[in-house]
């Protein structure tokens, strides 16, 4: 599932260490690709568990998602709803359903910044191809008119009724989440309390390695040019929790010696220009932490962490300083117990 909001690409910081003697269950692991990037899910259990058969039920689960959540795809249910120029009631599914409204929860938290209609600023803008193409003013209001939740009814569990018969949805802000979330249900019906799932850098754990030892996750350092580690995350806790990280330094524009994050403004339809160049949200819902991680950085610095603090988010701000990158912590976050992160 190629997503629109490209998410920050965590490197997951996996180091297992055993005893010659140990009789520790082996940690199973399982990969491929899916959604326009890679999974690597990791596992184990004290009973016996079948991998192949795992793998297989996680793959076609992919192939689900991708039909109904990919908006790359002509032929998957979103997508033929952005195709239906109607404002009677359509059917959808209770699955979509639930995730815009979910989505509609993080978009009247963050003001409007982060909407889900947003797909027609998107292609105005040219962020969805190959070339920037900046809008004159009055493309831009026109392209507005056809943004806003307020423009999205939903009727009942499976209707959903577009107000403005133009409008078009784009989940790829809460997709890779929700499919995270799907993977660790596939884990936990087959009995499996400790694991890894990640997707693309976004992921989620629960248990501890066979050894009782942390799963431990890097945070990758908020630079175009390079790949290495801002921080460690250590998750010496048994409970679920997500880590999902929203980033505006890996997919930009510069042009005419500005640069232009693809991080739209759902309120202005303009990228958003400030120096928060990723935030982390922690959270025990996959879904609304990759929700949350792209509100907030819509918001920014001072906007963001008021609105985190508010609605009790443990989010991660990295703002960058010239050369410098300074880091500043939601009260949430700095509540967290049994996660350190250095």
């Amino acid at each position: 599932m190629t997503t629109h909001i490209y998410k920050l690409l965590a490197v997951l910081a996996m180091t297992f260490t055993f005893l010659g003697c140990s009789q520790s269950p082996e940690i199973q692991k399982i990969s491929g690709d899916a959604q326009g990037t890679t999974y690597h899910i990791s596992f184990w259990s004290p009973q016996a568990v079948d991998t192949a058969s795992i793998k297989q039920l996680v793959e076609t689960e992919f192939t689900r998602l991708d039909m109904q959540l990919s908006n790359y795809r002509k032929d998957s249910v979103i997508e033929q709803l952005n195709a239906t120029v109607s404002s009677e009631p359509l059917v959808l599914s209770e699955e979509i359903i639930g995730l815009i409204e979910q989505a509609r929860v993080v978009s009247i938290a963050s003001e409007g910044c982060y909407d889900l209609t947003i797909k027609p600023l998107f292609d105005l803008w040219g962020f969805n191809g190959d070339k920037l193409t900046p809008p004159d003013a009055a493309s831009l209001q026109a392209a507005l008119k056809q943004v806003g939740f307020a423009q999205i009814k939903i009727v009942d569990a499976t209707h959903i009724q577009k107000l403005n018969p133009q409008l078009r949805i784009d989940l790829s802000s809460i997709a890779q989440g929700y499919s995270v979330s799907r993977m660790v249900a596939l884990l936990e019906q087959q009995g499996i309390e400790n694991y890894l799932v990640e997707i693309g850098g976004e992921l989620q754990t629960r248990g501890k390695k066979p050894e009782g030892t942390a799963w431990r996750v890097a945070l990758e350092k908020p630079l175009s040019s390079e790949r290495t580690m801002q921080k460690i995350v250590t998750i010496n806790r048994s409970e679920p929790l997500a880590v999902m990280t929203s980033g505006t330094y890996r997919h930009y524009f510069d042009l005419n010696g500005k640069r232009y994050s693809h991080i739209l403004d759902a309120k202005t339809g303009s990228p958003v220009d400030h120096n928060i160049v990723s935030v982390t949200v922690l959270h025990d819902n996959p879904t609304q932490a990759d929700a949350w991680s792209t509100a907030l950085l819509c918001l920014g610095k001072t906007r963001g962490i008021e609105a985190a603090n508010k609605a009790g988010i443990a989010a991660l701000f990295i703002e960058q300083d010239g050369e410098a990158f300074n880091e500043l912590r939601t009260v949430p976050f700095d509540a967290l117990k049994n996660i350190s992160i250095e």
